[in-house]
């Protein structure tokens, strides 16, 4: 739903893709939007052959976006960006310049999150701090979804193919000689921002669970506790019985049988996180 950005963000990266003295396609990928954006796309291609369009039948989410434009590029190097005007499309000279020394992995370093509410920028230091505490693959600070990828790095990551992405995690986990380019994020053209709190939550689970370890500890840990608490119930109900006879046939068996399975079940939860992880 960027249909009012879409040709600004043409007229801008027409002069900086021509300056920099290579050819290039632009594909802009339209996540199920609902508000003429695909319409404005078809006009934009039909007028300038440069430019593709990708529809999706429904939203499938930012992460599936990226791969799929990565799955249709097919230049030595991709460049991701967002539509929305707040990554400078000036940048990509200094991405294309890194480029040609070598880098294949080149990303924009965000500087400042003034363009973020307080809350979301709250929220973001907690992830990545978590993240990077409990995380298997570091993230570099402050790096974007914008950034340059070498044809050898896009087939890395083509290669793959997780439904639940984690873009950023997979960037950084697949190595290459990497660096960042600082720049300041802009203020939208239009409209107002799509990843709401909840699809942010649901963001920060996927790299949780797909770059961390910690859950599957904590509900390993967890299952053992209560496996073990309810072991423990079956020894002190059996002496207990043994000694005093029976109060309530079938209570005690019945109540150990329930915590025991509830332990089982979560070491199997976090069994099945663990071979997502990997």
């Amino acid at each position: 739903n960027e249909s009012a950005n879409l040709r600004p963000l043409v007229d801008a990266l027409i002069p900086v893709l021509e300056g920099c003295d290579v050819t290039f396609e632009a594909i802009f990928i339209d996540d199920g939007s609902t508000d003429g954006s695909w319409e404005t796309i078809r006009a934009i291609c039909n007028a300038d052959s440069r430019f593709q369009g990708l529809s999706f039948s429904r939203n499938f989410g930012k992460e599936i976006a990226i791969a799929a434009g990565l799955d249709h590029a097919r230049g030595k190097a991709v460049v991701i960006m967002d539509a929305d005007l707040q990554h400078p499309p000036e940048l990509i000279r200094n991405f294309i310049a890194k480029w040609r020394e070598g880098y294949k992995n080149i990303y924009g370093q965000r500087m400042d999150r003034v363009t973020d509410p307080e809350l979301r920028n709250f929220l973001t230091r907690v992830f990545y701090r978590v993240l990077d505490r409990f995380g298997d693959t570091p993230l570099p600070p402050g790096s974007s979804d914008f950034r340059l990828l070498d044809r050898q790095a896009v087939d890395a990551l083509l290669k793959l193919r997780e439904r639940a992405r984690f873009n950023k995690g997979l960037y950084a986990w697949i190595g290459f000689k990497t660096c960042g380019v600082p720049f300041e994020m802009r203020r939208r053209g239009s409209g107002s921002t799509k990843f709401d709190y909840g699809k942010l939550f649901s963001f920060a689970l996927d790299g949780l669970m797909s770059f961390s370890a910690l859950p599957l500890k904590v509900w390993t840990y967890v299952g053992l506790a209560v496996s073990g608490f309810a072991l423990s119930m079956a020894g002190f109900y059996g002496i207990r019985t043994m000694l005093f006879g029976v109060d309530v046939p079938g209570y005690a068996s019945l109540i150990v049988s329930i915590a025991f399975f509830a332990g089982m079940q979560l070491i199997s939860l976090g069994v099945q996180i663990g071979r997502a992880h990997v």
